[in-house]
């Protein structure tokens, strides 16, 4: 099964479609491609318009939403990657994630949230999934996203450019 199919059942599994716009909320831009390596902004819960997970883990979000939250933010990276590159065949290796959780006082299980992206990542690329990964407690993130999940990847040479 190649990996774009792999990206549709776990979006399907997810009850979400990432066909839509992935919208970004300032003057940046969601990914720039250096070479081979492709930096990716923050991506939050966002689908379509609605934020799908919000609010502090340990207090407004239970340990299994904010899963969910990282599971969806790490499909939205891989839509970038996706449309960047014509297919996530072409994607090498995910070098690092870096995971933000906006957690409750007294809330320490960031590396479990974090395991949510962690899982999309291995299931959908194989072992291309495999990466680095830092996951920290936040006081807040944009709108009120109880996740946030940026990544370094690679891709294969000569394959595709990043969207405009």
């Amino acid at each position: 099964m190649s990996r774009d199919a792999r990206f549709l059942q776990q979006a399907q599994a997810l009850g979400y479609n990432f066909d839509g716009e992935i919208k970004i909320g300032g003057n940046y831009v969601p990914l720039v491609r250096d070479g081979h390596h492709i930096y990716l902004s923050g991506q939050i819960p966002r689908v379509g318009d609605t934020v799908v997970v919000t609010g502090a883990a340990g207090a407004g979000a239970s340990l299994a939403d904010a899963q969910k939250a990282a599971k969806v933010c790490a499909m939205r990276a891989l839509a970038l990657l996706q449309r960047a590159l014509g297919s996530l065949d072409a994607v090498q290796s995910i070098l690092r994630i870096t995971v933000y959780v906006q957690s409750a006082p007294g809330f320490t299980q960031q590396s479990e949230v974090a395991d949510g992206a962690s899982e999309v990542l291995f299931t959908v690329l194989g072992d291309a999934g495999a990466h680095t990964r830092t996951s920290v407690g936040v006081l807040q993130l944009p709108k009120n996203a109880t996740v946030e999940v940026d990544l370094i990847a690679t891709a294969t040479s000569g394959v595709g450019q990043p969207a405009a």
